[in-house]
């Protein structure tokens, strides 16, 4: 008798647990509307566009794979995301989905099975895109040549691999909400808001998170450690790392069009989203973002209590420049103008977080080859050469020369960064 109350406890629990599941999957959610609509080369070629704003191929595509067949690994502090197949495959892609099971995934981050999709696809983003937009970016996904290729299931770890957990993500940090123009803002101000809040997910990197993953909404760009990459993605609100409130929209949409100007180059992360996406928009998409993004408030990223120098560090650093880098960066670090980047006054160098700095001296980079700026000029990885001392002293050195003013780097630090998960 016993065991029969266990287990109808048991079986009431379950059932209990399903139903809070599927409430919690269905908040806010509205019936799509089930309507096909007709494929056109003109929406094909629409959708084309639109992929490329939000960079679809760039996350779907394995490195040396089929475009948007999906198997990139997308690494996560909970664990290795993997994406599907895009293909129109009937048995490995999206070849049995209609445009409204598409609308539904991007909308309300379920799949056509139902299942609740992993926050790593940022529908909290893509739920911002108008009908017609998901429509137009399905058809052109089912005008690609179909490939077989099976997807490979997501490697997270318990509990973020169960649906109970994603169930109460949701319910914690999502609502399903189109893009809302506002306005009081222009027609251009607004296009440039819902390509970078929508498809441009720039709060994807650019966005702070909290210990379970979630941002403050698509709004939200003040910045964060890309943990699982080891890149910091710096605070647009912030004109000491990414703020471009006193940018020229010229000078911004260039460097959205081609990975480069006067100020600066864009290199890890940020080169992949310039390559795949940015330099294929027109110049009207680029000017309104460009819009969008110098009108975002202003506000300075908390700074930490000043360290003591460390004056033989820097000396050291000084004679590491001088070997290493002065050829190319100048003895004044004045750069190379359509070159080498300045690092006297130079944003990144000497950001709090210096991640990015040594980042680029241990990896090196190039910025995008654009077809504004097809042969970039490039910088040798240097993590061969420098040790962790060496680096952080090179590092300090550039922090703190030519009116730059910056926390010295420790050794620590550059160790702290190399155990980080690098992809």
């Amino acid at each position: 008798m016993k065991a029969r109350l266990i287990a109808a406890a048991l079986l009431a629990a379950l059932a209990l647990s399903a139903a809070t599941v599927y409430r919690l999957n269905h908040l806010d959610e509205a019936p799509p509307n089930q309507a096909q609509v007709a494929s056109t080369p003109a929406l094909i070629e629409r959708g084309a566009y639109l992929a490329r704003a939000g960079n679809c191929m760039g996350c779907h595509t394995q490195r040396g794979g089929t475009p948007y067949a999906g198997g990139r690994a997308l690494p996560t502090p909970f664990g290795d995301v993997f994406a599907p197949n895009l293909t129109p495959d009937p048995a490995t892609g999206l070849g049995l989905w209609s445009s409204a099971d598409f609308w539904t995934a991007l909308h309300n981050g379920r799949s056509k099975d139902g299942r609740l999709l992993t926050p790593a696809f940022p529908y909290t983003n893509y739920a911002l895109i108008t009908r017609d937009d998901a429509d137009a970016l399905f058809a052109y996904l089912q005008s690609l040549p179909a490939v077989v290729q099976a997807n490979r299931a997501h490697e997270l770890r318990f509990p973020y691999n169960t649906q109970p957990a994603l169930a109460v993500w949701r319910a914690l940090y999502f609502r399903p909400a189109v893009f809302q123009a506002d306005a009081s803002r222009s027609a251009e101000w607004n296009r440039g808001a819902y390509l970078s809040q929508g498809l441009g997910h720039c709060n994807a990197c650019h966005g702070a998170r909290n210990s379970l993953g979630a941002t403050q909404g698509a709004a939200d760009f003040s910045g964060g450690m890309l943990a699982a990459l080891a890149w910091y993605a710096p605070s647009l609100h912030d004109p000491a790392e990414a703020g471009v409130a006193d940018w020229s929209v010229q000078a911004l949409r260039q460097w959205l069009k081609t990975g480069s100007n006067a100020k600066g180059s864009a290199l890890g992360p940020m080169s992949e989203v310039i390559l795949g996406s940015t330099q294929h928009l027109s110049d009207a998409d680029l000017s309104a973002m460009a819009v969008y993004l110098q009108s975002l408030p202003q506000q300075a990223v908390p700074t930490a209590a000043p360290k003591r120098p460390e004056m033989a560090l820097r000396e050291l650093g000084q004679s590491l420049y001088a070997d290493h880098c002065a050829r190319c960066h100048g003895e004044q670090g004045e750069g190379i103008k359509e070159a080498y980047p300045a690092l006297a006054g130079n944003r990144t160098v000497q950001m709090q977080n210096p991640a990015n700095l040594l980042r680029i001296i241990q990896r090196g980079g190039f910025s995008p080859a654009t077809a504004g700026n097809p042969r970039p000029y490039g910088m040798p990885p240097f993590a061969g050469i420098l040790s962790d001392n060496d680096q952080a002293a090179l590092a300090s050195f550039v922090r703190n020369a030519w009116g730059n003013q910056a926390a010295d780097v420790r050794p620590l630090d550059v160790l702290q960064l190399k155990t980080q998960r690098v992809d």
